[in-house]
C-alpha cells in the first residue's frame, strides 16, 4: 500500500506528513512536482503545492500533474489535503480540484473531512467549528485571502464544485465503521458526490480511517490521516527512527511570520516579550527592494547571539491589516511582503543561516521555494501538525507552521525544547 498525498500548501504538507509518521507510515515530502522519482521505500509520499489561493485553472493543472506523478511512483490510494479551516474562496480551489481528481481517477464519490479535534477543529451536523466557535464566527472570517463567512461544509463544497453533497453525522460514526460504510453506499445511491463527515473526537477519525481504507480518493485536513495511517502502516516501521532523521541541524536560527491569523497574532505578541522582533514596513517592502532586505538581514545578524532567535513579522491585527490593504491594495501588499521575505531568506542563507521557523502557509511556501529544498525528512513534532523538517540533501532545517496552529509560546518552544 502506497499513499499519495496532494497538499495545497507547504505547511499543509508538513502537517499531514507529521501525522502519517507519528502513526506509523514511513513518509517522504517533496516540494513541488519532481522531475524524477524518489528513491525511497516510504509508504507515503506527500507533494506540497502552492495552490490554495492561485487561479483555479492553475490549481487544477498542478493537482492533476501531481496525481499523475504519484501514480508513476506506484501510489494506489490518494489524499487531497487542504486546511482544517477549509480555506477557499467562493470559486475554490477545493471544489474544482476535487472534481478534477475524481474525474481523472474515474471515481464518483469522495469524502470531505477537515476535522482535527486535537487542534480544536471539529465538524458537527456538517458545520465546521474552530474551538467553540462556528468557522464563520472565528478569526477566519477576516482572513485576507480566503475569508470564511459560512460554516456549512455542504454549502461550501456545493458552491465550488459540480455535484451534490451529503452528510454522515456523528451519531452514525458512533456506531462504527460498518455503519459509516453503509451510509456511504446509501448516499452514493442518491447521487451524492461529496460526503461530509462529522468528527468530534479522535475516535471518530479512527472510525473514518477504518471505513475509508479502500477508498481510492479521500479529501480532508490532516486529521483523517491519523485513522488511515493506523490502517495502512507497516508494523516494521519505526516512527522514532523516522523522526530522528528529521531532527533539526545545528546552526543559526531566524523566525519569520507572514500569517495574520488570530493564533499567529497571539504567538507574535507572546514572542515579542521574549526576543528581538522587527515589524515589516509594507511601504518599504513595496519600494525598498534589495536595500531594505539587506537592512533587515543586518538587523537579524546583530541579534544572532541572543538566547532566542530574532523575529521578522508582517503579522497584523484585522484592523491594521484592513488599513494596509486599503492603502496599498491586498494583492500588492501581500506580493511585496512575500518577495521581501524571499530576498531576506536568500541573503541569510548565503550568510550561513540553517534553521528557519516560519508562520503562515503562503510565507512557508515562499521560504521553502527560495531555499530550493526538493525533499524533507519529517522530524519531531513541535505542536500537533507542525514538525521540524530537515532537507534530505543538505544541512537545513525548517519549522513550517500553518497560521492557526500551535500554542501561544510556539516560537520559543520550537527552539528551547527541540533545538540543541
Amino acid at each position: 500500500m502506497r499513499l499519495g498525498v496532494i497538499a495545497d500548501d507547504f505547511t499543509g504538507a508538513t502537517d499531514i506528513a507529521s501525522f502519517l509518521v507519528q502513526n506509523g507510515m514511513a513518509t517522504v515530502q517533496v516540494n513541488g512536482i519532481p522531475e524524477r522519482g524518489v528513491g525511497s521505500a516510504a509508504q507515503a509520499i506527500v507533494v506540497s503545492l502552492k495552490s490554495r489561493s492561485c487561479a483555479v485553472e492553475t490549481a487544477v493543472a498542478d493537482a492533476l500533474q501531481a496525481l499523475r506523478w504519484l501514480q508513476q511512483q506506484g501510489c494506489e490510494r490518494f489524499y487531497f489535503k487542504y486546511c482544517s479551516t477549509f480555506d477557499s474562496t467562493a470559486r475554490g480551489n477545493i471544489g474544482p480540484v476535487t472534481d478534477a481528481l475524481l474525474a481523472e481517477l474515474g471515481e464518483a464519490l469522495t469524502v470531505i473531512s477537515p476535522a482535527l479535534p486535537v487542534n480544536g477543529r471539529t465538524v458537527y451536523q456538517g458545520h465546521l467549528f474552530v474551538m467553540d466557535q462556528l468557522l464563520s464566527d472565528s478569526g477566519m472570517r477576516h482572513h485576507p485571502v480566503t475569508p470564511m463567512t459560512d460554516s456549512s461544509l455542504l454549502r461550501l463544497i456545493e458552491a465550488q464544485a459540480s455535484g451534490k453533497a451529503g452528510l454522515v453525522a456523528a451519531q452514525t460514526l458512533d456506531r462504527g465503521a460498518e455503519a459509516v460504510r453503509e451510509a456511504l453506499t446509501a448516499l452514493a445511491g442518491q447521487g451524492v458526490r461529496y460526503v461530509v463527515l462529522d468528527a468530534l473526537s479522535e475516535q471518530h477519525l479512527l472510525t473514518q480511517g477504518e471505513a475509508l481504507r479502500e477508498m481510492t480518493l479521500v479529501t480532508g485536513g490532516s486529521g483523517l490521516a491519523i485513522g488511515l495511517a493506523r490502517q495502512w502502516a507497516s508494523h516494521e516501521h519505526n516512527s522514532a527512527a523516522a523522526q530522528a532523521a528529521g531532527a533539526p541541524v545545528a546552526g543559526k536560527t531566524v523566525a519569520i511570520s507572514g500569517s495574520c491569523s488570530a493564533m499567529t497574532n497571539r504567538q507574535v505578541a507572546c514572542y515579542r516579550q521574549q526576543a528581538a522582533a522587527q515589524a515589516i514596513d509594507v511601504a518599504r517592502a513595496i519600494t525598498g527592494g534589495d536595500a531594505y532586505a539587506i537592512e533587515l538581514c543586518d538587523w537579524v545578524a546583530a541579534h544572532q547571539q541572543d538566547p532566542l532567535a530574532p523575529l521578522l513579522y508582517a503579522t497584523a491585527e484585522p484592523a491594521l491589516l484592513q488599513r494596509i490593504q486599503q492603502q496599498y491594495g491586498a494583492e500588492a501588499s501581500s506580493e511585496a511582503v512575500e518577495q521581501l521575505f524571499a530576498r531576506v531568506v536568500r541573503e541569510l542563507q548565503q550568510r550561513g543561516w540553517q534553521r528557519f521557523i516560519v508562520a503562515g502557509g503562503e510565507t512557508s511556501g515562499v521560504v521553502a521555494q527560495t531555499l530550493g529544498v526538493e525533499a524533507f525528512h519529517i522530524g519531531p513534532t513541535i505542536s500537533p501538525g507542525v514538525p521540524w523538517v530537515r532537507a534530505t540533501e543538505r544541512p537545513l532545517s525548517l519549522a513550517l507552521k500553518s497560521g492557526n496552529f500551535g500554542d501561544e509560546n510556539f516560537f520559543a518552544r520550537a527552539q528551547t525544547e527541540f533545538v540543541s
